[in-house]
C-alpha cells in the first residue's frame, strides 16, 4: 500500500526545504509525505514490533517530543517507536516516524546519546532526505524467499516490498553530505533541547565501534560485514568535518547541559538483551521458540535474522538461505503448496510426515531459482519452511544443507525450554579490582562475551571500569 504511494505520485513540484529555504524537485507534497508515513508506519510494525515496554516507549517519546519540538518542522505528527529487534539500528519515515531499535538502545549510556541518535534521524525527516531519494531500490533479491514465492495475500507482501524499497537508505545511508546535514540538525536540536551536542560524536562512535566488531567477527566467520548508515570510514573521533559541523551547534549550548546517564542507565535495567521470548531465541543457530512449542536448526555458519514475522538464515557466501514462516491454521499442507506457492513450470509436489507431523513438500525453482519447500502441520498452525539458491550451482553446494535444516523441525524438549530464556539487561557498580574479563567470564555471551560487554559500557576495544562506574551486563 504505502509501496504504491511512493510509485503512483504523477505530479512532480518543486517545495521549499524546511531547513535550507532552497526549492527541492520533490515528487510530494508535505501533506501526501504525512499521509504516505503514515500508511508506511503500519507494514513497519508488522516486521518489526513495537517493544512491550511502555515506560521506556514513553521515555523515548518524551525525548523525541522535545528534540523536535526545536526542529525545523515541529509542527509534523511527531512519532517515536522502540522496536522490539535486537539489531543495532535506528531509521526514519518521511512524514515524522522515528524507529530506534531495542538492539542500539542496549549499547547507549546516557540520555544525551539516545537524543543524538533520535536528533539525526529528526535530520533525516526535516531535511526531507527520504522524499529527495530519487533512487530507492524496489529489486526483490533472496531476502524475502516466502514472501516472494508466496500468492499475493498469503504473505506480508506490502510490509516486504516496502522494506526492500526503503532498505538501501536504512543500511546504506542517504550519502556522505545528507548523513552530515543529519548529524549538523541533530546536533542542532541536542543543544537547542538542553544536550550536549558533543553526544553526536559519542553516537556515532559507538555505532563505529559495533561497526569494527562486526567486522572481526566477519573475518572471522568468511562473510561480508554489515555496516550503519550514519558511520563513515574513519572513526568519528578523528573525523574533521563531523567534527566542523557539530561543533556549528555549540552557539546554542546551554550552562550545564543535560547527560543524563544515571537515569537512562535505570530505564534499562531489565530490558531483555538480544532476542526476544515473542519471537523465539537463537541459541547456536537453533531457533528454539517455547511459545509456539517448536525448533529448528539452522546451518551452524549461517547468519541468522530473527524477524517477528520469519526468521531467516543466509549463507556465509549470500547465495542461499533458508526461512520460516507460519502459514494456514489448516491441515491441508499440499493444498497450501499447490495454490499458494509460484514455482516455475515442472515443479514435483508430495505429501509425507516431517518429524511425525503431517506434511507436504515441493521442489523446483522460482523465477529459474533452485527452490524445495515444505510445509508441515503443527499445534493446528501450519509452518512454511523454504530453502533457496541463487543459481544452481549455490543450490548443487547447499542442496543437503537446505534440506537438513528443513528437515530439523520439530517439538522444543524439556530442556530446551529451559535454555529458551532470554538474556536481560542487569546493573552493577564496579569494584577496585574489577576487571571485564573477570565480568566476561560469568556472562552467558559465550567467546564474544568480552567484547560485547566493552560495546555495552563504552570500553571498547581495551578499556576498564572505573571503580564505582555504573555497569551493564548480561545475565
Amino acid at each position: 500500500m504505502a509501496i504504491i504511494a511512493f510509485g503512483s505520485l504523477a505530479l512532480t513540484h518543486c517545495a521549499q526545504n524546511p531547513v535550507t529555504g532552497d526549492k527541492d524537485f520533490v515528487l510530494m507534497s508535505a501533506q501526501q509525505e504525512i499521509q504516505m508515513g503514515a500508511q508506511a508506519h503500519q507494514a513497519v510494525l508488522k516486521e518489526y514490533a513495537a517493544l512491550a515496554n511502555p515506560a521506556l516507549q514513553a521515555y523515548v517519546n518524551e525525548v523525541g517530543q522535545r528534540l523536535a519540538q526545536q526542529s525545523h518542522r515541529p509542527s509534523l505528527p511527531w512519532h517515536f517507536t522502540v522496536v522490539d529487534s535486537p539489531d543495532v539500528n535506528a531509521f526514519a519515515l518521511p512524514g515524522g516516524y522515528v524507529y530506534i531499535t531495542r538492539g542500539l538502545m542496549a549499547y547507549l549510556n546516557s540520555e544525551a546519546e539516545l537524543a543524538g541518535v533520535v536528533g539525526h534521524e529528526i535530520g533525516h525527516v526535516t531535511a526531507r532526505h527520504g522524499v529527495r531519494q530519487q533512487s530507492a531500490s524496489t529489486a526483490v533479491g533472496l531476502g524475502a524467499v516466502l514472501g516472494s514465492i508466496l500468492v499475493p495475500g498469503m504473505g506480508n507482501q506490502a510490509g516486504a516490498s516496502l522494506l526492500q524499497t526503503l532498505a538501501q537508505a536504512w543500511t546504506a545511508g542517504y550519502g556522505r553530505e545528507h548523513e552530515l546535514e543529519s548529524d549538523r540538525l541533530g546536533a542542532e536540536y541536542l543543544a537547542k533541547s538542553g544536550y550536549p551536542p558533543q553526544a553526536m560524536i559519542d553516537v556515532i562512535g559507538a555505532l563505529k565501534n559495533q561497526e569494527l566488531f562486526a567486522a572481526e567477527q566477519a573475518r572471522r566467520d568468511g562473510r561480508q560485514p554489515r555496516t550503519y548508515h550514519g558511520t563513515f570510514d574513519t572513526h568519528p573521533s578523528n573525523d574533521a568535518r563531523l567534527k566542523q559541523v557539530v561543533g556549528a551547534a555549540n552557539q546554542f549550548t546551554v550552562a550545564n547541559p543535560r547527560e543524563g546517564r544515571s537515569d537512562y542507565l535505570q530505564k534499562m535495567a531489565g530490558v531483555v538483551f538480544g532476542d526476544s521470548p515473542d519471537q523465539g531465541l537463537i541459541r547456536n543457530n537453533m531457533l528454539l521458540h517455547e511459545k509456539l512449542g517448536l525448533a529448528i536448526q539452522f546451518p551452524s555458519s549461517w547468519r541468522v535474522q530473527n524477524r517477528p514475522d520469519r526468521v531467516m538464515a543466509m549463507s556465509p557466501q549470500g547465495d542461499a538461505l533458508v526461512e520460516l514462516q507460519q502459514g494456514p491454521k489448516n491441515n491441508k499442507p499440499l493444498d497450501t503448496l499447490q495454490k499458494g506457492i509460484q514455482l516455475d513450470a515442472g515443479a514435483r509436489y508430495d505429501s509425507g510426515k516431517l518429524s511425525g507431523y503431517p506434511a507436504a513438500f515441493a521442489a523446483g525453482a522460482q523465477q529459474g531459482k533452485p527452490v524445495v519447500v515444505a510445509a508441515v502441520v503443527f499445534n493446528g498452525t501450519q509452518y512454511l519452511i523454504a530453502g533457496m539458491a541463487k543459481d544452481k550451482p549455490a543450490y548443487e553446494r547447499e542442496r543437503s544443507t537446505l534440506r537438513a535444516a528443513i528437515n530439523s523441525f520439530r517439538a522444543i524438549t524439556p530442556a530446551e525450554r529451559q535454555a529458551a530464556r532470554p538474556y536481560v539487561l542487569k546493573l552493577v557498580t564496579a569494584q577496585p579490582g574489577m576487571t571485564m574479563a573477570n565480568l566476561a567470564r560469568q556472562s552467558p555471551l559465550g567467546a564474544d562475551a568480552e567484547s560485547q560487554l566493552r560495546l555495552l559500557n563504552a570500553l571498547y576495544p581495551s578499556g576498564e571500569p572505573k571503580p564505582g562506574q555504573r555497569l551493564k551486563i548480561v545475565q
